[in-house]
């Protein structure tokens, strides 16, 4: 990508986050975010359709980064599995101040949900163990996000 574009994409989601961590995605315009990142709305366009598009996309991004910042992923097996539960939780906080400001207002669900997505290949891909066993695997790193939610680790 060409330096224009990342000092754009940039500029565009800084004053994304800005205006985000003091009001949901439906009450920001396109324009006060212009105003902030100081670029024209033909400009904001080009990169995304809406502040809907640009907001899915950095919570897309967010979840893509705590799940990377998980070590040694690919070695994750059934039993091993409160490893992972560790691994997360520690991914989440260090990721805790971009979570709550994107995904603020939205419920505890929604962020297990798009980390469901995500990492669901990840697991079965990881673990080939019977049917059985791996509906189980897939769903323990999502039992623990939740538990994590609920205990007040990430508050939305």
């Amino acid at each position: 990508m060409d330096i224009r574009m990342e000092k754009t994409e940039k500029a565009i989601k800084n004053a994304f986050m800005e205006l985000r961590s003091k009001k949901p995605p439906e009450k920001i315009t396109v324009k006060e975010l212009c105003r902030l990142a100081c670029i024209n709305k033909s400009t904001f366009y080009s990169h995304y359709e809406d502040i809907y598009a640009l907001s899915e996309r950095m919570e897309t991004e967010t979840v893509e980064s705590v799940l990377k910042s998980i070590p040694h992923a690919q070695q994750y097996t059934f039993e091993n599995l409160d490893v992972v539960a560790r691994e997360l939780c520690l991914a989440f906080i260090s990721h805790l101040s971009l979570i709550q400001v994107l995904f603020s207002g939205k419920g505890h669900s929604y962020l297990a949900d798009k980390l469901e997505k995500k990492s669901r290949k990840r697991c079965l891909k990881n673990i080939r163990n019977t049917k059985k066993m791996r509906k189980k695997i897939y769903c323990s790193p999502i039992v623990y996000t939740e538990r994590i939610t609920h205990i007040g680790i990430i508050r939305m």
